[in-house]
């Protein structure tokens, strides 16, 4: 993982790349960075039995309760394949319409105004009372997976993605993928001119290598 602030960074970043793995051509998953809560929803024989926010990365705060009552994330996963034990990994976020909607009713009684959408749901997912977390218009997106005991996931990450959407996940329609610089570029600037119309806030964007192996591959190298 590391961060890019320029084209010459991203650039810098597809030619290691490339050179670590002998190739001319790599496939990225491009995908928004969503500005809202990273969460991890851990799922055991198909049943959401535990959502946690990422903390201090080791230990973070169990937030089962107000998880549950988000519309979007799946209390029970279905299809096939579904692996005993598995945590994926997301973004909750409060979209654009239902941030304006909230300060609006919250003007009206007299509460204080929420700063952001990221604040927000942040608030939200901190609620000791479930139903007040379930009156706010939180969302999610899954973005990955961690663990996974007693089964498998397909080798791309975006093949995993599309998996996780046929198991009921909210997968973003955003997500896209490309070849090589270019590609990651031309996602980047086609973003960057859609931004103010996106129905969520976004603080850039994400590039990942989209086959696993190369993936593990480049991590054994890779300083960040």
């Amino acid at each position: 993982l590391d961060n890019a602030f320029s084209e010459q960074d991203v650039l810098d970043f597809d030619r290691r790349v490339r050179e670590r793995l002998g190739t001319d051509t790599v496939v990225y998953s491009a995908e928004p960075k969503l500005d809202g809560v990273a969460i991890s929803l851990v799922y055991e024989e198909g049943l959401l039995v535990c959502a946690a926010t990422r903390g201090d990365g080791a230990v973070g705060e169990d937030v089962t309760h107000n998880v549950r009552t988000i519309a979007s994330v799946p209390l029970r996963l279905h299809g096939k394949g579904i692996p005993a034990r598995i945590e994926v990994r997301g973004e909750v976020y409060m979209p654009r319409n239902g941030f304006v909607e909230l300060n609006r009713r919250a003007q009206k009684s007299g509460d204080k105004l929420f700063v952001n959408p990221r604040n927000a749901a942040a608030g939200s997912l901190r609620q000791l009372d479930p139903a007040v977390a379930a009156r706010r218009p939180l969302d999610m997106f899954a973005y990955g997976v961690g663990l996974v005991n007693g089964g498998e996931i397909p080798d791309r990450h975006s093949t995993t993605l599309r998996r996780l959407g046929e198991w009921g996940l909210p997968i973003c329609a955003e997500n896209s993928l490309v070849s090589n610089v270019a590609g990651c570029l031309g996602y980047y600037n086609g973003l960057a001119v859609r931004r103010n119309s996106l129905p969520f806030d976004i603080d850039g964007v994400v590039y990942k290598v989209d086959e696993y192996l190369a993936q593990q591959a480049l991590g054994f190298v890779s300083r960040a």
